[in-house]
């Protein structure tokens, strides 16, 4: 069996970020926290440089806290999107965002994998997106959980992605005009 073209290769046009929940102490007991968050800056350090939209979701933050400061310090141009659902398509003010944006291409990262996460993948990939799920940028408290996850998220239909893969397929060409740029952020974040 083979993918179809569209399906693997999100490019600065059709791709979004979708970011789930990456909140006060919760974020910090995630298997790899610091790794995990440290490329979820990178991704959208280099996102934002090649302005492919972003929409921040957070799991009701007055009980769970809010983004992590790592995160929010480069999300100063987006507004977080507050939902009391586990996945983000379930409520409407996400749930449209995502829809207006019109971009088939979900980069997904956050928390947790198992919960939070597969449900939104779930949901858009019902929709008719395709979903890269972005593994070095996703985790849950434990890693048996993550694995689950994942392996629900592939049954169901997404593929497999990470930061540094995800970034190279939007540019596509080693021309592209922020190429230098972004290959330098990941040296940066790599070192």
């Amino acid at each position: 069996m083979t993918l179809d073209s569209a399906r693997l290769h999100p490019n600065v046009d059709n791709a979004m970020m979708v970011l789930v929940d990456v909140q006060g102490r919760l974020a910090r007991l995630m298997h790899h926290s610091e790794a995990m968050i440290r490329q979820q800056r990178l991704l959208i350090q280099a996102l934002q440089i090649l302005k492919v939209p972003i929409i921040w979701a957070e799991q009701v933050p007055d009980k769970l806290g809010g983004t992590v400061d790592e995160l929010t310090e480069v999300l100063e141009m987006v507004e977080p999107r507050h939902k009391v659902s586990f996945g983000c398509c379930e409520d409407k003010p996400l749930s449209e965002a995502i829809e207006e944006s019109q971009r088939t291409h979900i980069l997904l990262a956050g928390i947790e994998t198992h919960v939070c996460v597969w449900q939104t993948a779930s949901t858009l990939l019902e929709r008719g997106h395709h979903v890269h799920v972005i593994e070095d940028a996703i985790s849950s408290r434990q890693a048996e959980n993550k694995a689950i996850g994942l392996k629900r998220m592939y049954q169901a239909g997404a593929v497999a992605s990470c930061v540094e893969m995800a970034l190279f397929e939007l540019m596509g060409r080693a021309d592209h005009p922020d190429f230098r740029t972004i290959s330098g952020l990941i040296k940066e974040a790599t070192a």
